[in-house]
């Protein structure tokens, strides 16, 4: 057993034609959906260069908001390399940390020692699967004047994230399997309409 938690995830993506099909197979399938549009910014350790020319790839703070919930914190999260194809085939496995951040993360995460290398606007739907979240959007452009988002164009692919909705430890009472079998039970779903699979990232 490890001391890590962990997400589950399986990913893909589709084009704008099959956004109606998609779409209603997952409602019909989920307890609860909503719009949302969130804004992330990845941070890279200020020695990021070095640990990569030393063969180390550095860890990356990652700050996420719900900014269509005016009131929503920001929450921090990292992830380490996912674990290897050959223990976990089916999905991706992911050790993940994540905390909520109460006033100004951005200012935070550059005391911790980070510095922000891009960031991402995402605009579509949420849904909720039991202990799963499904994420379905198109990523957004961000106008370099004003740093506010871009409408994605009409042709813009869709991406989707089968993934847990918190992190989960490997235990008797949530062992990583039940996780794995849920993510692919929505692969099974959505089998001849969206093509969900494990990814590297």
């Amino acid at each position: 057993m490890s001391s890590h938690s962990y997400e589950v995830a399986l990913f893909g993506e589709f084009f704008s034609q099959d956004l109606k099909p998609v779409l209603n197979r997952i409602t019909l399938h989920s307890e609860a959906s909503q719009p949302f549009q969130s804004r992330e910014i990845v941070f890279e350790p200020l020695d990021a260069q070095l640990q990569r020319d030393s063969g180390t790839e550095p860890i990356l703070l990652r700050a996420k908001k719900d900014i269509s919930e005016p009131k929503a914190p920001w929450e921090l999260f990292s992830y380490l390399k996912p674990e290897s194809v050959r223990v976990h085939p089916e999905a991706t496995v992911r050790p993940w940390a994540t905390c909520q951040v109460v006033g100004d993360a951005l200012s935070f995460a550059a005391a911790l020692g980070y510095i922000r290398r891009s960031q991402i606007y995402k605009r579509g739907y949420a849904f909720r699967r039991g202990k799963l979240l499904i994420l379905m959007f198109q990523q957004e452009q961000v106008d370099p004047k004003t740093q506010q988002p871009i409408p994605a164009h009409a042709d813009t692919l869709w991406e989707v994230e089968v993934k847990t909705a918190s992190p989960i430890r490997n235990t008797q009472e949530t062992p990583l399997s039940s996780a794995i079998d849920a993510v692919l039970e929505v692969q099974l779903l959505m089998k001849g309409l969206l093509d969900l699979r494990r990814q590297d990232v």
